[in-house]
């Protein structure tokens, strides 16, 4: 079995780190100029590892191995939440390269661009299966400041290259690893997640019409309070959904905005986002479904006017069972009784891969189950064990 190097695994994810570095987390949003700085710093990093890099013209950073032979594709990302944690991504990128280096001429390492949704969804590992057009591209704004996403690719010096694509018959699959970003590892001291699926997520935007009126002189029977109406919607949602819901559905209003946003303003617009995550689509279904008899039930009994239009949908994927027992082996030989099976509550870009060939992720824990915060953190022990593994897994299915 191949033999990884955890002090050079560690020193590279260290290095990364600086790339961004806030406090003890790291701000690397895409496109940013420290983001670009660090896929530059991947590029020289592959071809000392023996691999031929590609950053393409969406930002994904592609290492390909070199001789003839199926290849197993391994990755994530390395751009960051705005302000939040080191591992989330970065990672699963580190542990690629490490196996690229142990497993010579047979590891293709991937950094897939803008996973974390700055521009849209899985921007870079969608484009490397074919699903995103030019259009898409034309219409991306950054979500945090509207940056249009040609403006972005120009500036970071991508506008005008290729945008590398899947190469049929070259891939035995894809592996990814990831920190957990739940605290089920680590609260119950397991130290490896194989993953089972990945949640399909799916939101929506709402929104509550009213009457925008002065706030000290509208009599309270006669108001139409768009913000009163969201928050009774949102108090029915927290109400029933458990009804509709699976034991792992979670779902979450993440933002609301009342229009004018004045202290003595009645609002005459309200607005939120929900959004629901599981793995089974029929949940899934069923969720939306109460999602949208809730809004009819709120036009029905007023005063205000609520409409709801789905924003985002990804499709939940089942990892490959093969991979999955690749995986269980391997870490029942480093970590006896210490791994699980487990569904993924976080999407991937794994789920995108899984369309187009086999795929499988390993966790590793969380400490404290926080992520997407600078307190993101995983012991430095489980960090090498999980690279240990992945190596032991990716040799097996090379094999055959």
């Amino acid at each position: 079995m191949p033999q990884i190097d955890g002090a050079r695994l560690l020193a590279d994810l260290h290095r990364l780190r600086d790339f961004g570095r806030f406090e003890t987390g790291v701000h690397r949003p895409t496109y940013s100029d420290v983001d670009m700085r660090s896929r530059h710093w991947l590029t020289e990093r592959m071809t000392e590892a023996g691999l031929t890099p590609d950053l393409d013209g969406i930002g994904n950073v592609i290492g390909r191995a070199p001789g003839p032979g199926p290849k197993l594709l391994v990755g994530s990302h390395t751009e960051t939440q705005n302000y939040a944690g080191w591992l989330d991504g970065a990672l699963g990128v580190m542990y690629a390269l490490e196996l690229a280096r142990v497993l010579p001429g047979q590891i293709d390492v991937a950094a897939w661009a803008d996973e974390e949704g700055h521009f849209g969804a899985f921007l870079g590992s969608r484009s490397f299966v074919r699903e995103v057009e030019e259009a898409e591209i034309d219409a991306a704004r950054n979500a945090h400041n509207g940056t249009p996403m040609r403006t972005a690719l120009a500036e970071a010096g991508l506008a005008g290259r290729h945008r590398s694509h899947v190469e049929p018959g070259r891939y035995r699959g894809y592996l990814e690893a990831h920190i957990e970003q739940g605290d089920e590892l680590d609260s119950t001291g397991k130290k490896l997640g194989i993953v089972t699926s990945i949640v399909g997520i799916w939101t929506f935007s709402v929104v509550f019409h009213g009457i925008q009126n002065h706030a000290g002189t509208t009599r309270m029977a006669i108001r139409k309070d768009a913000g009163v109406a969201l928050v009774n919607y949102c108090a029915a949602i927290q109400r029933h959904m458990p009804e509709v819901a699976a034991p792992r559905s979670v779902w979450t209003v993440g933002r609301i905005a009342l229009v004018p946003g004045a202290a003595s303003i009645i609002p005459g617009r309200a607005e939120m986002l929900l959004q629901m995550r599981d793995a089974d689509p029929d949940v899934l279904a069923r969720m939306e479904a109460l999602a949208h008899r809730l809004v009819a039930e709120a036009n029905a009994a007023g005063p205000c006017r609520a409409e709801i239009e789905c924003v985002f949908r990804s499709t939940p994927k089942l990892m490959s069972l093969a991979f999955q027992d690749a995986l269980e082996r391997a870490a029942e030989r480093h970590a006896p009784g210490l791994h699980q099976r487990m569904p993924s509550g976080a999407g991937h870009d794994a789920q995108i891969l899984a369309k187009v060939m086999p795929s499988a992720m390993l966790f590793v824990p969380s400490i404290g189950g926080i992520s997407h915060h600078i307190a993101e953190d995983t012991e430095e022990a489980d960090i090498v064990l999980g690279c240990q593994v992945l190596a032991d897994a990716a040799a097996e299915i090379l094999r055959g």
